[in-house]
């Protein structure tokens, strides 16, 4: 009853309040008649009251996400399923949803008559413009009795997860070779003879071991072939993913590192449909997922475990990138970096073994801040870093916010190893 009480809305409190003034003037001025009116009228907030709290209309609500993953920058709904249970009458229900911020406005709803045994759909478009995993919640009522005297506030549901994974473009091609782990193209197979074991080669390297040497391919070929037959025909792919807070500019959508993780979950996929295995690893070899190639990309789970994981990542605290050791343990390396020192630039090719496919998208951070002037000033910060990778072997492509998602892979996959290009500007 006291519960009831403190829910008195201002009609409701005005009106207790005109009661206990008619009452008042009734006994001063012994009028019977405005004594029954003050008595009714006192009596009519607290029977309302006196009625919910005996009442105990119970509403109930569910809510389901259509659907419960989504890229950024695309549409998606909230459905809400309302019901009340009990033979009572109920009056108005206002419906409040916790919508964060980045998936758009929160929305309200007023239902004027909540049917008894009959569930109300009712349901609101959100707009997602940040990856992550966002928690839409909870669900509050406001209820009122049907003359508008008592309000409550109830909690209906909680909170319900909805994971904004990267915005996803389609990429074409494959660079040269890719697959094989190695530089070369991957059509060199050599079948040694019947009850040998196929093996994989390619042209001799300085620096190459000679015990390494086939020569029933030399002798064919009439020049140096050696053995890489530790990789595998088809072996995997590893994508490393710099996203430390310091190596990136800007902020919002339009940031570096949110480009910088669309286009590792944009390669992530499009080389598994191809058939690769792709390991997804950060700026300091830290595995983020794990998953086998799939033909025709039929295997959407695997699909999932990246873009789930891409979705979750926050920025690291760390200055600098620190490897290590080979973060792509010889496999085919594709590292998608923000601004890095000389140091780690050095760190990071001095690990990749003589000869192993390593490929590098450098992106001119400080052009995604909007407040660059020239093209060449933009290049000017990771030239020489994409010098340092292209005089250990690199691939090299610069990109800046001027450039495409495809133009950036295209020219990946067109460029020799040795040999870089500004994409969006001249180096």
């Amino acid at each position: 009853m006291l519960r009831s009480l403190s829910g008195l809305t201002t009609r409701g409190r005005c009106l207790l309040a005109a009661g206990v003034a008619a009452a008042v003037c009734a006994v001063v001025l012994n009028e019977r008649d405005l004594l029954r009116v003050a008595v009714f009228v006192i009596g009519l907030p607290l029977l309302v009251a006196l009625f919910i709290a005996a009442s105990r209309v119970r509403i109930g609500a569910a809510r389901r996400m259509l659907p419960d993953r989504v890229a950024a920058g695309s549409g998606s709904e909230v459905e809400l399923t309302l019901w009340r249970n009990g033979k009572l009458p109920a009056g108005e229900v206002l419906l409040e949803d916790g919508v964060p911020y980045a998936l758009g406005s929160r929305p309200r709803f007023v239902v004027e008559r909540l049917p008894a045994g009959r569930a109300v759909a009712l349901r609101y478009p959100i707009q997602p413009t940040l990856r992550g995993i966002q928690q839409v919640g909870p669900l509050r009522a406001t209820l009122t009795d049907p003359f508008g005297l008592c309000e409550f506030d109830r909690e209906l549901i909680g909170h319900s997860r909805l994971i904004v994974t990267p915005r996803v473009v389609a990429l074409r091609g494959l660079p040269s070779g890719s697959g094989i782990g190695a530089g070369e193209d991957g059509s060199i197979r050599l079948h040694a003879g019947q009850g040998e074991n196929d093996v994989v080669v390619r042209h001799y390297r300085q620096g190459d071991d000679l015990r390494k040497v086939h020569w029933r391919s030399t002798a064919r070929r009439d020049e140096i072939m050696v053995r890489i037959e530790e990789r595998p025909w088809r072996g995997g792919t590893t994508v490393l993913l710099d996203h430390r807070a310091a190596a990136h500019h800007g902020t919002g959508p339009a940031a570096s590192l949110e480009w910088a993780i669309s286009l590792a979950a944009s390669v992530c996929l499009h080389v598994r449909k191809a058939g690769h295995r792709i390991r997804l690893v950060s700026e300091h070899g830290k595995l983020l997922a794990d998953v086998p190639g799939g033909f025709g990309g039929e295997d959407n789970s695997a699909d999932n475990v990246i873009l789930d994981s891409l979705a979750a990542l926050q920025p690291a605290h760390q200055r600098d990138l620190t490897v290590g050791h080979d973060p792509a343990v010889g496999q085919e390396l594709i590292a998608i970096l923000g601004t890095v020192s000389n140091d780690a630039v050095n760190e990071l090719a001095s690990v990749r073994p003589r000869g192993t496919r390593s490929l590098a998208v450098l992106l001119d951070t400080p052009a995604f801040t909007g407040g660059v002037s020239a093209p060449e000033q933009r290049a000017a910060a990771t030239g020489e870093s994409a010098s340092l990778l292209r005089a250990a072997g690199w691939t090299v492509v610069i990109a800046d916010p001027a450039a495409s998602m495809q133009q950036v892979w295209g020219e990946l996959c067109g460029t020799s190893a040795g040999r870089g290009a500004l994409i969006g500007g001249p180096l």
